[in-house]
């Protein structure tokens, strides 16, 4: 059956270690962009694709009674993150115990959708041959964050991304923050990477600002995508991987990229205020789409 949106990512398994104590919980980018993606309204259909070891499974499980559509591939390990924190929560120190088997154009070749968002963690998760396949037969959204990590002896390294040009050449969404557009393109200020990123063959460039907010280029146009205050800032574990689920959800279904990336904002907002994935209502979403916005992307640029 046809999709309109499939995500293929690795789940996790995460273990926090903190001052406070040893904590672990499932994550990954497939699993907020999922959790996500399951508190809008179904009328745009949805399969998660993943792959994770046995032992993991009840997560696939847990994602199923929360009415996500998941089809899980085997594989000899779980991605296994260590984040260790020291008192200063801004310093980490970040290992790969276990990593997963890479998706294959086997696995994928029953998968029908109309746009395949690829949640990478690791930079090998999808081959240029499998991104290459996909393009066929949908059109692909990338979060760039797991090209840019290699690991070595355990321990994660920032890398650039090798196969980048040969990928972006058939990619038609993508999503970046501020550390990686630099990583990827060589550039500092987000009009002039994402226009890099759309000379390379990238047709919507979403470039994420944090509380400055974001800008997106299409068409050779930019929109600049105001940030919306939070009540509280808890939580910002997955808030790029919830932008996306909601950038993507407006635009299938027609929304012009302004609304379709206010939308992806007040998403962002929201999953700011707790831990977890993200867990409110389309209508509180729209709630602080009213609101005044924050601060826009001008003042970020212009400094």
């Amino acid at each position: 059956m046809m999709k309109d949106i499939c995500c293929v990512g690795h789940i996790t398994k995460d273990k926090i270690i903190t001052p406070r104590g040893t904590v672990y919980m499932a994550g990954g980018t497939s699993f907020y962009f999922s959790y996500a993606f399951s508190h809008l309204p179904d009328d745009v259909s949805f399969l998660l694709v993943t792959k994770l070891g046995e032992t993991e499974m009840n997560t696939v499980d847990n994602m199923r009674k929360a009415g996500i559509e998941v089809l899980a591939h085997p594989s000899r390990h779980t991605v296994f993150f260590e984040n260790k924190y020291g008192d200063n929560q801004n310093e980490r120190q970040q290992r790969v115990l276990e990593r997963a088997d890479p998706f294959t154009v086997e696995e994928m070749s029953q998968v029908q959708a109309r746009v395949f968002h690829l949640g990478s963690l690791l930079s090998d998760d999808f081959s240029p041959e499998l991104v290459k396949y996909l393009s066929t037969k949908g059109r692909i959204s990338i979060d760039a964050q797991g090209y840019l990590r290699d690991v070595c002896d355990r321990h994660v390294y920032a890398v650039d991304w090798e196969d980048k040009r040969e990928i972006l050449a058939c990619t038609d969404y993508i999503k970046v923050n501020e550390r990686e557009m630099e990583v990827i393109t060589g550039l500092a200020d987000p009009r002039e990477a994402a226009a890099r990123l759309a000379e390379w063959g990238v047709r919507e460039v979403c470039v994420t600002l944090g509380s400055y907010g974001s800008i997106i280029l299409v068409d050779g146009k930019f929109y600049e995508i105001p940030a919306y205050e939070p009540c509280d800032i808890v939580d910002a574990t997955g808030c790029g991987d919830t932008y996306s689920a909601g950038y993507l959800w407006c635009r299938i279904q027609g929304m012009d990229v302004e609304q379709s990336g206010r939308f992806a904002a007040a998403m962002c907002t929201l999953k700011l205020e707790h831990n977890g994935p993200f867990n409110r209502s389309v209508d509180d979403v729209r709630e602080v789409m009213r609101q005044t916005p924050k601060i826009m992307v001008r003042e970020y640029v212009c400094g």
